[in-house]
Protein backbone atom coordinates (compact mmCIF):
# COMPACT_ATOMS: atom_id res chain seq x y z
CA UNK A 1 0.00 0.00 0.00
CA UNK A 2 1.33 3.52 -0.87
CA UNK A 3 0.73 6.72 0.31
CA UNK A 4 1.82 10.41 -0.32
CA UNK A 5 2.71 12.97 2.02
CA UNK A 6 4.51 16.25 2.60
CA UNK A 7 7.31 15.58 5.11
CA UNK A 8 7.27 19.67 6.25
CA UNK A 9 3.76 20.74 4.95
CA UNK A 10 4.28 23.94 7.55
CA UNK A 11 6.49 25.57 4.32
CA UNK A 12 2.84 26.02 2.62
CA UNK A 13 2.62 29.00 5.14
CA UNK A 14 5.30 30.98 3.56
CA UNK A 15 2.65 31.84 0.79
CA UNK A 16 0.82 34.12 2.67
CA UNK A 17 4.03 36.90 2.38
CA UNK A 18 3.93 36.37 -1.28
CA UNK A 19 -0.08 37.35 -1.15
CA UNK A 20 0.69 39.91 0.87
CA UNK A 21 3.83 41.68 -0.72
CA UNK A 22 1.85 40.53 -4.27
CA UNK A 23 -1.31 43.34 -2.55
CA UNK A 24 0.42 45.55 -1.21
CA UNK A 25 4.30 45.76 -2.74
CA UNK A 26 3.30 46.91 -6.12
CA UNK A 27 5.96 48.84 -8.13
CA UNK A 28 5.26 52.03 -9.64
CA UNK A 29 5.76 52.97 -13.30
CA UNK A 30 5.97 56.17 -15.14
CA UNK A 31 2.36 57.04 -17.12
CA UNK A 32 2.70 57.97 -20.62
CA UNK A 33 -0.15 58.41 -22.80
CA UNK A 34 -0.46 56.91 -26.48
CA UNK A 35 -3.33 57.02 -28.77
CA UNK A 36 -5.30 54.01 -29.41
CA UNK A 37 -4.61 53.09 -25.91
CA UNK A 38 -7.45 50.47 -25.97
CA UNK A 39 -5.81 48.28 -28.42
CA UNK A 40 -2.42 48.75 -26.62
CA UNK A 41 -3.83 47.84 -22.71
CA UNK A 42 -5.50 44.72 -24.23
CA UNK A 43 -2.91 43.26 -25.50
CA UNK A 44 -0.62 44.55 -22.27
CA UNK A 45 -3.20 42.59 -20.05
CA UNK A 46 -2.97 39.45 -21.64
CA UNK A 47 0.85 39.49 -21.04
CA UNK A 48 0.25 40.74 -17.60
CA UNK A 49 -2.10 37.81 -16.93
CA UNK A 50 0.03 35.40 -18.66
CA UNK A 51 3.64 36.26 -16.20
CA UNK A 52 1.30 36.40 -13.32
CA UNK A 53 0.50 32.74 -13.88
CA UNK A 54 3.49 31.64 -14.86
CA UNK A 55 4.92 34.09 -11.60
CA UNK A 56 2.65 32.06 -9.03
CA UNK A 57 2.71 28.71 -10.39
CA UNK A 58 6.61 29.01 -10.17
CA UNK A 59 6.14 29.75 -6.56
CA UNK A 60 3.32 27.37 -6.05
CA UNK A 61 6.09 24.45 -6.69
CA UNK A 62 9.01 25.58 -5.46
CA UNK A 63 7.16 25.58 -2.12
CA UNK A 64 5.74 22.14 -2.68
CA UNK A 65 9.45 20.99 -3.35
CA UNK A 66 10.41 22.90 -0.16
CA UNK A 67 7.52 20.94 1.39
CA UNK A 68 9.10 17.58 0.16
CA UNK A 69 6.61 15.15 -0.88
CA UNK A 70 7.47 11.71 0.05
CA UNK A 71 5.73 8.52 -1.68
CA UNK A 72 5.47 5.42 1.32
CA UNK A 73 5.32 1.87 0.39
CA UNK A 74 4.36 -0.35 3.83
CA UNK A 75 5.79 -4.12 2.98
CA UNK A 76 4.78 -6.17 6.07
CA UNK A 77 6.55 -9.67 6.24
CA UNK A 78 5.90 -12.50 8.44
CA UNK A 79 7.99 -14.13 10.70
CA UNK A 80 6.69 -17.86 11.49
CA UNK A 81 7.76 -20.42 13.61
CA UNK A 82 5.53 -23.21 11.89
CA UNK A 83 5.36 -26.54 12.95
CA UNK A 84 5.87 -30.08 11.17
CA UNK A 85 2.64 -32.29 11.26
CA UNK A 86 2.16 -35.77 10.52
CA UNK A 87 -1.88 -36.76 9.90
CA UNK A 88 -1.69 -40.76 10.60
CA UNK A 89 -4.97 -41.93 9.75
CA UNK A 90 -6.09 -45.67 9.99
CA UNK A 91 -7.64 -47.01 6.69
CA UNK A 92 -8.27 -50.31 7.94
CA UNK A 93 -11.61 -52.55 7.11
CA UNK A 94 -13.34 -51.33 10.45
CA UNK A 95 -13.06 -47.86 9.35
CA UNK A 96 -16.04 -48.65 7.13
CA UNK A 97 -18.76 -49.01 9.40
CA UNK A 98 -20.76 -46.59 11.50
CA UNK A 99 -20.45 -43.44 13.18
CA UNK A 100 -22.59 -41.09 14.54
CA UNK A 101 -22.78 -38.23 13.42
CA UNK A 102 -24.89 -35.50 15.28
CA UNK A 103 -24.52 -33.18 12.60
CA UNK A 104 -27.16 -34.72 10.98
CA UNK A 105 -29.46 -37.07 12.93
CA UNK A 106 -28.53 -39.01 15.99
CA UNK A 107 -30.01 -42.04 14.35
CA UNK A 108 -27.85 -41.74 11.67
CA UNK A 109 -24.27 -43.16 11.03
CA UNK A 110 -21.99 -41.79 8.31
CA UNK A 111 -18.52 -43.92 7.90
CA UNK A 112 -15.96 -43.76 10.62
CA UNK A 113 -13.37 -42.78 7.76
CA UNK A 114 -15.15 -40.65 5.48
CA UNK A 115 -16.16 -38.42 8.71
CA UNK A 116 -12.48 -38.16 9.61
CA UNK A 117 -11.24 -37.46 6.77
CA UNK A 118 -14.30 -34.23 6.33
CA UNK A 119 -12.78 -32.94 9.85
CA UNK A 120 -8.71 -33.88 8.58
CA UNK A 121 -9.50 -31.76 5.74
CA UNK A 122 -10.65 -28.81 7.81
CA UNK A 123 -7.82 -29.17 10.01
CA UNK A 124 -5.30 -29.04 7.05
CA UNK A 125 -6.56 -25.80 5.38
CA UNK A 126 -6.11 -24.00 9.06
CA UNK A 127 -2.31 -25.02 9.39
CA UNK A 128 -1.24 -22.38 6.71
CA UNK A 129 1.98 -21.91 8.09
CA UNK A 130 3.05 -25.31 9.03
CA UNK A 131 4.57 -28.84 6.84
CA UNK A 132 1.89 -31.34 7.37
CA UNK A 133 2.39 -34.90 5.84
CA UNK A 134 0.07 -37.71 5.68
CA UNK A 135 0.99 -42.01 6.74
CA UNK A 136 -1.76 -44.45 6.56
CA UNK A 137 -2.14 -47.59 7.70
CA UNK A 138 -4.05 -51.05 8.05
CA UNK A 139 -2.47 -54.04 7.05
CA UNK A 140 0.34 -52.01 5.98
CA UNK A 141 1.86 -48.48 6.65
CA UNK A 142 2.81 -46.23 4.16
CA UNK A 143 3.69 -42.50 3.78
CA UNK A 144 1.04 -40.99 1.20
CA UNK A 145 2.56 -37.73 1.06
CA UNK A 146 6.00 -36.03 2.64
CA UNK A 147 5.60 -32.88 4.96
CA UNK A 148 4.44 -30.33 2.49
CA UNK A 149 3.64 -26.70 2.35
CA UNK A 150 1.32 -27.74 -0.47
CA UNK A 151 -2.19 -27.91 0.96
CA UNK A 152 -3.76 -28.06 -2.31
CA UNK A 153 -1.91 -31.06 -3.23
CA UNK A 154 -2.60 -32.78 0.24
CA UNK A 155 -6.38 -32.28 0.06
CA UNK A 156 -6.32 -33.87 -3.16
CA UNK A 157 -4.21 -36.95 -1.83
CA UNK A 158 -6.60 -36.92 0.88
CA UNK A 159 -9.79 -37.45 -1.38
CA UNK A 160 -8.14 -40.24 -3.04
CA UNK A 161 -8.33 -42.05 0.26
CA UNK A 162 -10.79 -44.87 1.11
CA UNK A 163 -11.16 -47.47 3.79
CA UNK A 164 -9.34 -50.64 3.01
CA UNK A 165 -7.25 -49.13 0.83
CA UNK A 166 -4.39 -50.15 2.97
CA UNK A 167 -5.54 -53.56 3.65
CA UNK A 168 -8.90 -54.38 5.89
CA UNK A 169 -7.74 -57.35 8.56
CA UNK A 170 -5.10 -55.59 10.51
CA UNK A 171 -4.32 -52.41 12.29
CA UNK A 172 -0.34 -51.85 12.43
CA UNK A 173 0.34 -48.72 14.62
CA UNK A 174 3.40 -49.28 15.51
CA UNK A 175 4.59 -49.64 11.46
CA UNK A 176 2.64 -45.91 11.56
CA UNK A 177 4.29 -45.08 13.99
CA UNK A 178 7.62 -45.88 12.74
CA UNK A 179 6.66 -44.49 9.17
CA UNK A 180 5.70 -41.28 10.55
CA UNK A 181 8.86 -40.83 12.03
CA UNK A 182 10.70 -41.12 8.64
CA UNK A 183 9.00 -38.74 7.97
CA UNK A 184 10.72 -35.91 10.57
CA UNK A 185 14.28 -37.14 9.56
CA UNK A 186 14.74 -33.79 7.86
CA UNK A 187 12.68 -31.85 9.78
CA UNK A 188 14.35 -28.39 11.36
CA UNK A 189 11.16 -28.00 12.92
CA UNK A 190 11.24 -26.69 16.44
CA UNK A 191 7.88 -28.37 17.15
CA UNK A 192 7.17 -31.81 15.63
CA UNK A 193 3.04 -32.93 15.83
CA UNK A 194 2.06 -36.37 14.83
CA UNK A 195 -1.99 -36.98 15.02
CA UNK A 196 -2.80 -40.45 15.06
CA UNK A 197 -6.17 -41.32 14.54
CA UNK A 198 -7.48 -45.44 14.84
CA UNK A 199 -10.64 -47.35 15.72
CA UNK A 200 -8.58 -50.70 16.20
CA UNK A 201 -6.05 -53.07 18.06
CA UNK A 202 -2.75 -53.21 17.37
CA UNK A 203 -2.15 -56.50 15.04
CA UNK A 204 0.04 -57.51 12.75
CA UNK A 205 2.95 -55.10 13.30
CA UNK A 206 6.03 -55.78 11.85
CA UNK A 207 7.83 -53.18 13.82
CA UNK A 208 7.91 -53.63 17.57
CA UNK A 209 6.41 -51.20 19.55
CA UNK A 210 9.72 -50.68 21.35
CA UNK A 211 11.06 -49.86 18.55
CA UNK A 212 8.66 -47.64 16.91
CA UNK A 213 8.93 -45.72 20.30
CA UNK A 214 12.34 -45.43 20.53
CA UNK A 215 12.88 -43.31 17.00
CA UNK A 216 9.41 -41.46 18.26
CA UNK A 217 11.78 -39.95 21.29
CA UNK A 218 14.80 -39.77 19.63
CA UNK A 219 13.75 -37.90 16.98
CA UNK A 220 11.38 -35.37 19.76
CA UNK A 221 8.01 -35.79 18.20
CA UNK A 222 4.59 -35.53 20.12
CA UNK A 223 2.13 -37.60 19.40
CA UNK A 224 -1.33 -37.09 20.05
CA UNK A 225 -3.66 -40.05 19.96
CA UNK A 226 -6.82 -40.23 19.04
CA UNK A 227 -9.64 -43.70 19.98
CA UNK A 228 -12.62 -43.16 17.36
CA UNK A 229 -15.96 -45.64 17.95
CA UNK A 230 -16.97 -47.51 21.19
CA UNK A 231 -13.91 -47.92 23.97
CA UNK A 232 -14.03 -51.69 22.98
CA UNK A 233 -12.86 -50.91 19.43
CA UNK A 234 -9.71 -49.39 20.15
CA UNK A 235 -6.65 -49.89 22.88
CA UNK A 236 -7.13 -47.19 25.00
CA UNK A 237 -4.17 -48.11 27.22
CA UNK A 238 -1.89 -48.31 24.37
CA UNK A 239 -3.00 -45.03 22.81
CA UNK A 240 -2.31 -43.29 26.45
CA UNK A 241 1.00 -44.91 26.63
CA UNK A 242 2.28 -43.72 23.37
CA UNK A 243 1.28 -40.06 24.44
CA UNK A 244 2.33 -40.61 27.91
CA UNK A 245 5.67 -41.16 26.74
CA UNK A 246 6.06 -38.63 23.53
CA UNK A 247 4.70 -35.87 25.69
CA UNK A 248 1.33 -35.52 23.98
CA UNK A 249 -2.25 -36.70 24.64
CA UNK A 250 -4.93 -39.23 24.25
CA UNK A 251 -8.42 -38.37 23.60
CA UNK A 252 -11.47 -40.80 22.33
CA UNK A 253 -14.55 -39.85 20.39
CA UNK A 254 -17.80 -41.85 19.57
CA UNK A 255 -19.30 -39.33 17.64
CA UNK A 256 -18.28 -36.84 14.49
CA UNK A 257 -18.98 -33.93 16.84
CA UNK A 258 -16.45 -34.77 18.87
CA UNK A 259 -13.90 -35.86 16.94
CA UNK A 260 -14.75 -31.81 15.33
CA UNK A 261 -13.98 -30.48 18.59
CA UNK A 262 -10.72 -32.44 19.04
CA UNK A 263 -8.88 -31.52 16.18
CA UNK A 264 -10.03 -27.83 17.07
CA UNK A 265 -8.30 -28.52 20.27
CA UNK A 266 -5.24 -29.47 18.98
CA UNK A 267 -5.55 -26.66 16.68
CA UNK A 268 -5.48 -24.59 19.14
CA UNK A 269 -3.16 -26.18 21.77
CA UNK A 270 -0.39 -26.07 18.64
CA UNK A 271 -0.93 -23.15 17.31
CA UNK A 272 1.91 -21.39 15.45
CA UNK A 273 3.22 -18.34 16.13
CA UNK A 274 3.38 -15.42 13.59
CA UNK A 275 5.44 -12.79 14.04
CA UNK A 276 5.44 -9.59 11.62
CA UNK A 277 7.39 -6.83 10.77
CA UNK A 278 6.78 -3.90 9.21
CA UNK A 279 9.18 -2.11 6.76
CA UNK A 280 8.62 1.72 4.76
CA UNK A 281 10.06 2.39 1.66
CA UNK A 282 10.20 5.55 0.88
CA UNK A 283 10.45 7.68 -2.44
CA UNK A 284 11.50 11.38 -2.44
CA UNK A 285 9.14 13.31 -5.13
CA UNK A 286 10.29 16.92 -4.73
CA UNK A 287 12.33 16.79 -8.14
CA UNK A 288 9.50 17.33 -10.29
CA UNK A 289 8.01 20.19 -8.58
CA UNK A 290 11.42 21.47 -8.52
CA UNK A 291 11.84 21.26 -11.97
CA UNK A 292 8.84 22.37 -13.12
CA UNK A 293 8.70 25.82 -10.47
CA UNK A 294 12.18 26.39 -12.85
CA UNK A 295 10.62 25.99 -15.89
CA UNK A 296 8.35 28.10 -14.93
CA UNK A 297 10.58 30.88 -13.92
CA UNK A 298 12.61 30.61 -16.83
CA UNK A 299 9.52 31.05 -18.84
CA UNK A 300 8.57 33.82 -17.11
CA UNK A 301 11.66 35.39 -17.50
CA UNK A 302 11.90 34.81 -21.14
CA UNK A 303 8.22 36.89 -21.36
CA UNK A 304 9.22 39.47 -19.48
CA UNK A 305 12.43 40.31 -20.87
CA UNK A 306 10.87 39.97 -24.66
CA UNK A 307 9.40 43.02 -25.31
CA UNK A 308 10.31 44.99 -22.08
CA UNK A 309 8.86 45.01 -18.44
CA UNK A 310 5.24 45.44 -17.86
Amino acid sequence: MSDIFFEYPFIFAFIVPFIFCSRFCKPRFEALIYPHLDIFMQNRANKAYLLSALKWLSVLLALTALASPVRTNTFVREKTEGYSIVLALDASGSMRFGFKDSYLNSNKRASKFDASIKIVREFIQKRRNDALGLVVFGNFAYIASPLTYDKTLLIKILDKLYATIAGSNYTVINDALFQSAKLFEKSKAKSKILILLTDGQSRGDNIPFSVSMKIIEKTGIKVYTIGIGNKNDFNAMLLKRIAKKSGGKFFSANDKDTLKKIYAKIDKEEKSQIKTKRYIKKSYLFELPLFMSFMSLLFYSYILNKKGSV
